[in-house]
């Protein structure tokens, strides 16, 4: 990563997924994103990394309005109430990257595995680098708690939830 300029990066959303994966009834799997997404990187001169992202609830979208608004809802991230999902990162060892995960009030330390894409400029410039990250988190460990018994046994939506991130920021600018 020594070939990222010192500074403030900023996310380019439209090159940027934050989804998620739950399973639904136990026997499948449902997917989900956030639509609007913003952030920064800072590029600290000795190479450090510290990454800030916010998810705007109200943007959550799994293909199917009924549940959107749903997940809008009280019930789960209570979008009027608690407008952002944040992150701050508190570290990066390697292939981890440790951090602060804030959903609906409640914040968590959360370890996510992490990788540096690299780096390049674009047809227009623009130097750009990427980043994946991923982790699963516990929704009720968030207060995210509501749920559904079903007939057969078992709950309609599990409390593992896997988070996975394709991030893209842009360089700083000269001044």
């Amino acid at each position: 990563m020594n070939d990222l300029t010192p500074g403030t990066w900023t996310l380019d959303p439209s090159h940027t997924s934050a989804s998620f994966t739950v399973r639904h009834a136990g026997i499948s799997k449902v997917r989900g994103q956030f639509t609007d997404v913003e952030g920064t990187l800072v590029v600290a001169e000795g190479g450090d990394l510290a990454f800030t992202a916010s998810l705007k609830t109200a943007s959550v979208d799994t293909a199917n309005s009924d549940r959107d608004n749903h997940l809008r809802s009280g019930d789960f991230f209570d979008a009027e109430t608690h407008p952002e999902i944040t992150f701050r990162s508190t570290g990066h060892q390697g292939d981890t990257l440790t951090g602060e995960l804030t959903i609906s009030g409640v914040t968590k330390p959360v370890e996510l595995d992490f990788t540096y894409e690299g780096a390049a400029t674009d047809p227009f410039g623009i130097y750009r680098a990427g980043f994946t990250a991923a982790t699963k988190i516990s929704r009720k460990d968030f207060g995210l708690t509501w749920n559904a018994a079903l007939e057969a046994g078992g709950v309609l939506v599990s409390d593992e939830v896997k988070i996975s991130i394709e991030a893209e920021f842009t360089a700083p600018t000269a001044a």
